[in-house]
């Protein structure tokens, strides 16, 4: 039997996201792109919502997501 939509973890924005991991929200969206952390796309084609949970970034942390430097690809990639 399905929870009754009251007692689920409502889903946030990618700023409400970044801010919890105190990250930039453009980072964060790359990272879920890159699916490196969890995210939920919404919608069809190019451009989509994209929608967190707080306890599944949470979760991604503690079980130890090794973001490379910053994200395959990426201008702004860190240097080792």
């Amino acid at each position: 039997m399905m929870e009754p939509f009251s007692t689920t973890e409502p889903f946030v924005d990618a700023q409400t996201a970044a801010e919890f991991l105190s990250i930039r929200p453009r980072l964060l969206l790359e990272l879920a792109r890159a699916d490196i952390l969890p995210g939920h796309a919404l919608g069809i084609g190019k451009r989509k919502v994209w929608r967190f949970r707080l306890s599944e970034l949470a979760a991604a942390l503690a079980d130890g997501v090794d973001s490379p430097a910053a994200v395959p690809g990426s201008q702004k990639a860190r240097k080792r």
